[in-house]
């Protein structure tokens, strides 16, 4: 007699039926946190253990959300792995938590607009050379304020803020992106960079003609940076070294000190990473021809909008000290 084939197993819920509960039933908060938490930890023991709760009562929620969904939102095994259907509805209970929490912080903005937690996602051109100063100043005014940060490139960043995973981004402008309010924050001049024996050394400023004919380094191509560098050299009639795209604002500043060709980098680098005797030297462009608009970006209607307007006036105040 051949053997048939197992069906794949279904959640099962004693004395109702799956699709009548389907109907009947809304998912609660704690479940969407249940979910989430099961993503962001990849196991169910330590999806558990982060939301503070048995693995037997954590297990059980999942599965009455399965039942919910009509199917598994996570493989069982060794690993546990998202279902394509588990990843739809991660993205889906991040938006949803992400409203849930503006929707608390509504009494906040009439009491004191920074306090609780922001999460806030920052490109890493940005985060080094202007949150230890931010961070800083929220410790000494909003003792009661906790920042989470997280890095990312920005397609990235944008994409968990529209999920829910932010509450607010720090990046370089222009971003592309509905539903979304930017907050322009400041200009961030650029500084060519180059190496301690280069022919430009002795020019105070820098224009567009010394730029004719030579290389130019520029960042991997997921920074709005690298496009940005492309345009300038195209104008100014210099090429771009594709064969040198940098990782970090770093790696183009070492390429730049060994000879390999010029960078641009931005001043809030420049004041904090480059000292006179280094085997860099920054020159500034004639004018403040060029630079890099900086915006804070969070989702319209964001019930904390409040909250983020003055965290955007902090970072114009700490951008312009220096």
């Amino acid at each position: 007699m051949t053997a048939q084939p197992r069906r794949p197993l279904r959640p099962r819920l004693p004395n109702l039926r799956r699709r009548a509960y389907a109907d009947r039933v809304q998912p609660t908060i704690r479940q969407l946190r249940f979910l989430v938490a099961l993503a962001d930890h990849g196991s169910f023991t330590r999806g558990a253990a982060a939301v503070d709760v048995t693995q037997p009562s954590f297990s059980q929620q999942i599965q009455l959300l399965e039942a919910m969904l009509q199917g598994r939102v996570a493989e069982r095994g060794s690993r546990t792995i998202l279902t394509p259907l588990g990843r739809d509805a991660v993205a889906a209970a991040r938006r949803v938590l992400a409203e849930v929490d503006s929707f608390a912080a509504l009494a906040e903005r009439h009491v004191e607009a920074l306090s609780g937690t922001i999460r806030l996602g920052v490109s890493p051109t940005l985060g080094p050379y202007i949150l230890p100063q931010l961070v800083a100043r929220l410790h000494a005014t909003n003792p009661t304020l906790r920042v989470h940060v997280r890095e990312g490139m920005p397609g990235p960043l944008l994409e968990m803020l529209a999920d829910g995973a932010h509450d607010v981004v720090l990046l370089q402008l222009p971003i592309d992106g509905a539903g979304l309010h930017v907050e322009r924050l400041f200009r961030d001049p650029l500084y060519l960079a180059m190496a301690a024996d280069d022919p430009l050394r002795d020019r105070a400023e820098i224009t567009a003609a010394d730029l004719a004919g030579r290389g130019l380094l520029t960042l991997q191509p997921q920074y709005r940076m690298s496009d940005q560098v492309t345009a300038l050299a195209e104008a100014a009639g210099a090429r771009v070294l594709r064969d040198y795209e940098g990782t970090s604002l770093d790696a183009i500043r070492q390429m730049a000190g060994m000879g390999m060709g010029l960078a641009f980098l931005p001043q809030l680098y420049v004041r904090q990473e480059i000292r006179s005797g280094d085997e860099v030297i920054a020159r500034p462009f004639k004018g403040g021809l060029h630079y890099r608009e900086i915006g804070l970006v969070w989702r319209a209607g964001a019930g904390r909008a409040p909250a983020f307007e003055k965290l955007a006036n902090l970072l114009r105040q700490v951008a312009a000290i220096g």
